[in-house]
């Protein structure tokens, strides 16, 4: 009997520590009070260390505004980082990509340094490149200069390709000619005659924007 009242006694203590008892229910999370810390993900990420990447550029491209980066964090999200920028573009060269402090691979440092620059001294002055007798043509650079005593009509840019159709005043019989130019910006020359005049067009070599400029004997382009 005695047994039995103190089993009676026993129960009701054992259930409420039970109750009042803090216990984890995941021994694999943090209790209350501890701090959270972040979870990285098992998933394998031995990849080669980054080098040096490159990003081509389209013709028509003129001014970088802003840069972005995109990258996975620890715990396996994504993020970005960006720059804000406002520079002139050379769309002939790319843009690098490095973590090399610098470090310039010699093979690509001596193509970047052969390339034509319009402001090397080389190109400083006016290559003779097409004659026709009534009208001759010169190119320095993005510079292409007309000399001809010839009014220009009319002058307009046409695309797929990128080209500027330039009329001149002259009743003309001449064969229709095509010339391939050497260097940058301007790729090809063709010549035509119609009745009352004849035509000009220069075939440019990526996307660009003209100003036309007369001269004492002539005319002169600049490509932007």
């Amino acid at each position: 009997m005695k047994r039995e009242v103190l089993i009676k006694r026993i129960i009701p203590i054992l259930l409420l520590l039970i109750l009042i008892l803090d216990a984890r229910d995941n021994p694999f999370f943090p209790s209350k009070g501890e701090v959270d810390i972040p979870y990285t993900s098992n998933e394998d990420r031995s990849l080669d260390p980054l080098k040096r990447a490159t990003i081509t550029i389209p013709s028509q491209a003129r001014v970088i505004k802003k840069v972005t980066i995109e990258y996975i964090n620890l715990d396996g999200t994504r993020s970005s980082s960006s720059i804000e920028l406002n520079n002139s573009l050379d769309w002939y060269l790319p843009v690098f990509i490095s973590q090399n402090m610098g470090e310039i691979n010699s093979k690509t440092k001596t193509k970047i340094q052969t390339k034509k620059s319009p402001n090397t001294k080389a190109n400083q002055k006016y290559k003779k490149i097409y004659s026709l007798g009534f009208i001759t043509f010169y190119k320095k650079a993005k510079e292409f200069k007309i000399v001809t005593k010839d009014f220009m009509v009319r002058d307009f840019l046409l695309t797929h390709p990128h080209r500027i159709v330039m009329d001149f005043s002259k009743d003309v019989n001449v064969n229709s000619k095509v010339k391939n130019l050497d260097g940058r910006y301007y790729k090809k020359i063709s010549f035509g005659s119609h009745k009352d005049y004849y035509r000009v067009v220069l075939e440019l070599d990526g996307y660009y924007k003209y100003e036309k400029k007369s001269l004492k004997k002539g005319y002169s382009l600049f490509l932007r």
